[in-house]
């Protein structure tokens, strides 16, 4: 038997035990941490840097003047020379999840307790930390200031969009028990268009252009799922079909849209926020955009009692308007909507409502995030019909889940539905004829046979005609 040195010498190794710090453990002393930042901070700010040295330098020199007298570690004065580098030239210590493309959604629950989310996966960061709350809520006004709002006491909840189009939701004490807590939903530059959806499975090609060609039809419809699974990021690209010369208006909490039409008038919601007590709703948001002669309106999300306000906008002339919905499927979103209709303090009978919401919604896509953290469109269904009080889905996709592989991905299937949609008639009269393979595969395929047959036909005349002029100047003289 052939034995290696080490078993032939009887070598043995030592196992080492390696203590990996996290953030929050690297510097214990939190109290001598903050008054390090504050001294050093107040100093960068009070003194104007010499002109002979880089700003790194000049950090460094502050830091060296504030920790004379203390014996710090090498990963101590590190962490130091890092805390201050991200307060200067970012957003604290959560500036690198934010420059990040990687990751979509940073949670912080406590200064040593922060959670990011990357493919859909959320996991804990210990590389990440903060001295302690005071430090979190002003990192919060930090990042919240450009954009007109603010944090505190007696404002102590925010939700709103940052510079970069991402959104962050803060709430401090005492409505929160544990300390600040932050949410931030980044924006993604590359879920911007249709075929990134299609590269990750997110949908298929054919379901891709049938929206497309919803959108361009003028289909009035509702995107709805879950909490993260999307919606917005879905709406955003759908409004990227609306044509550029329609004028859109869109309606949000926070303004997260990014639409690159030409005639677009964003309008964002105001509440208590800004230091007085004249709120504007989503509703109030509607009801005015109706004024303003728009071809097209996207709420951001409806929620209460601006659904109402919103089916009228869309049985008014107002043809091709898109929302967002929380709701678990196609079914729990029409029954949402008749509630937030009755929210609105309106006495109709359930009757009218659902002939209402039947007039005017054409098509409903749902769109999930599944147990590997995919995202997927998992439902485009369409509004058939009314009958005896009821009103009827008809699905034209679906997405089925079998279960799961041995990775734990999960393992399905999109199916495309038998039949002829209703919305087919709508858009077919908007002139759009490029989804005809779709729903037409044996015609298309007779149409191409025929287109086929034809431009061989045209090929061999054109050969014919082409070798008798060849002929006629004498190039075959000779040849049998």
């Amino acid at each position: 038997m052939k034995q290696t040195l080490r078993e032939a010498f009887d070598i043995k190794i030592k196992q080492k035990n390696i203590n990996i710090l996290s953030d929050y453990e690297i510097f214990q002393d939190k109290k001598l941490l903050d008054k390090f930042r504050t001294e050093i901070v107040e100093s960068l700010i009070d003194n104007d840097m010499p002109s002979n040295i880089s700003l790194n330098e000049w950090v460094n020199e502050k830091i060296d003047e504030a920790i004379e007298g203390y014996d710090l570690s090498n990963l101590e004065r590190s962490h130091l020379f890092n805390l201050i580098d991200n307060e200067i030239n970012g957003y604290g210590p959560i500036t690198e999840l934010l420059n990040s493309d990687n990751v979509t959604e940073i949670m912080v629950n406590s200064p040593n307790e922060v959670y990011i989310e990357i493919d859909g996966v959320i996991s804990r960061d210990d590389s990440v930390s903060f001295i302690n709350d005071e430090h979190i809520i002003r990192t919060v006004q930090r990042l919240i200031g450009p954009v007109g709002r603010t944090i505190d006491s007696n404002n102590p909840m925010v939700d709103s969009r940052l510079l970069d189009g991402s959104r962050i939701n803060a709430v401090i004490p005492p409505l929160s028990t544990k300390g600040p807590v932050v949410t931030i939903r980044k924006f993604r530059e590359s879920m911007s268009n249709i075929d990134e959806l299609i590269r990750i499975g997110t949908l298929t090609p054919y379901m891709a252009r049938f929206l497309d060609a919803a959108v361009r039809g003028k289909c009035n419809m509702i995107i709805c799922g879950g909490t993260g699974s999307g919606k917005t990021t879905l709406l955003n690209i759908l409004s990227g079909f609306i044509g550029d010369n329609e004028r859109i208006i869109t309606i949000e909490d926070a303004a997260e849209l990014k639409l690159n039409q030409s005639h677009v008038i964003s309008l964002e919601t105001r509440n208590t926020n800004y230091g007085n007590d004249n709120e504007i709703t989503i509703r109030d948001l509607v009801i005015n955009s109706l004024r303003m002669r728009p071809d097209r309106i996207v709420v951001g999300e409806v929620r209460g009692k601006e659904a109402f306000d919103m089916l009228q906008a869309m049985n008014t002339g107002h043809d091709g308007s898109l929302t967002t919905m929380h709701a678990n499927g196609p079914i729990d979103a029409l029954n949402r909507l008749e509630t937030m209709v009755l929210m609105g303090g309106i006495e109709i009978p359930i009757k009218a409502i659902r002939e209402y919401i039947f007039s005017a919604i054409d098509l409903i896509v749902n769109i999930e995030r599944m147990s590997d953290g995919r995202r997927k469109v998992t439902s485009i269904s369409e509004i058939e019909g009314y009958e005896n009080g009821e009103i009827k889905l008809k699905e034209i996709f679906a997405f089925n889940q079998f279960g799961l592989t041995e990775t734990g991905e999960v393992d399905g299937e999109f199916t495309l539905y038998e039949g002829i949609p209703r919305v087919y008639k709508k858009i077919k009269a908007r002139g759009i004829e490029d989804i005809d393979d779709i729903f037409f595969p044996e015609k298309t395929k007779k149409i191409t046979e025929e287109k086929v047959k034809k431009i061989t036909k045209k090929e061999t005349e054109e050969k014919t005609v082409k070798t008798k002029v060849i002929a006629d100047k004498g190039k075959y003289d000779g040849i049998k």
